[in-house]
């Protein structure tokens, strides 16, 4: 068994923050359920017991949106730093709460359960308990599970750990993350809710991406302007006469990417190429235009 404060810490802390978010938001039945299966749940008397209440969780609780306030959000980033529960619903914090409340001090038993309600549960549940993986304790324990996420078919599942979530930037190794990236953009997804983009950029992932690019203008196929911001830290000269070019004649969207793009690229010819759009130039040097406006 390992046994370790600071993982019950965590849970506790965890538990915690979403008991203070759901509060307000419960009806006096809703909530009085919940208390009852975080105890059930704790006293681990029955195993089935989490399953059963993740399941039922929607109907008891409800399914309307978080909705955090702003005092609310900064009390979650001053408990967990970057945790971002933007889409959340009142179920979904329910329900990661209910899984938090199966750790006792065992991380090998946590993983374990983790990974048996992760296996059999539903769309629904796979989202919410995803989402809840910058609140779980060992989390280093658990990144075979966020990878797994990724991998789905699923857009809403891969998104529930790609997007607004600090795990992947903090726990997957560069393959993972950069298999991440380009998913990401291949299943027509968007870069700019991934937490750590910029920081976590690196050569593989731009030739990787130059790569993808190469294939999609082959194919006749558009490119996503959120491409270049992971390539143009590294990007040649092939890829700044790329981005000239959309600088030029691109869509309004290609041009304001192309823009940001060069801004990021260190070559005099990057600069060159920037300087003959000086609207955007200037719009990119005031942080008026930025990738998230992009896409």
């Amino acid at each position: 068994m390992t046994t370790s404060l600071s993982s019950t810490a965590k849970a506790d802390t965890s538990m915690q923050l979403l008991k203070a978010w759901l509060a307000p938001r419960l009806t006096p039945d809703a909530a009085a359920w919940l208390d009852s299966q975080i105890a059930a749940i704790a006293s681990g008397e029955k195993p089935m017991q989490l399953a059963i209440a993740v399941g039922l969780a929607p109907r008891k609780v409800g399914k309307v949106d978080l909705a955090l306030t702003a005092e609310e959000v900064d009390a979650g980033r001053a408990a967990r730093a970057d945790i971002d529960a933007t889409g959340w619903s009142v179920d979904q914090a329910a329900r990661i709460l209910l899984v938090l409340a199966s750790h006792r001090g065992d991380d090998d038993r946590f993983v374990t359960t983790l990974d048996r309600i992760l296996a059999t549960a539903e769309i629904g549940e796979q989202i919410a308990l995803l989402r809840g993986l910058p609140l779980y304790p060992a989390p280093e324990r658990i990144v075979h599970r966020a990878a797994e996420g990724v991998r789905s078919a699923m857009q809403p599942i891969f998104e529930a750990v790609a997007h607004r979530n600090p795990y992947p930037r903090e726990q997957f190794s560069e393959a993972q993350w950069n298999q991440m990236v380009v998913k990401t953009l291949f299943i027509e997804s968007r870069l700019w809710p991934i937490q750590g983009l910029d920081a976590r950029r690196n050569p593989d992932l731009a030739r990787m991406l130059i790569d993808y690019a190469a294939e999609r203008r082959a194919a006749g196929r558009s490119i996503s302007p959120e491409l270049w911001r992971c390539v143009a830290p590294f990007a040649g000269e092939a890829e700044v006469a790329t981005l000239a070019d959309r600088l030029r004649s691109g869509t309004e969207a290609e041009r304001a990417g192309a823009a940001l793009a060069l801004k990021d690229c260190s070559l005099p010819s990057a600069r060159a190429a920037l300087a003959t759009a000086p609207d955007l130039a200037e719009a990119v040097d005031a942080g008026r235009l930025s990738w998230n406006q992009i896409a």
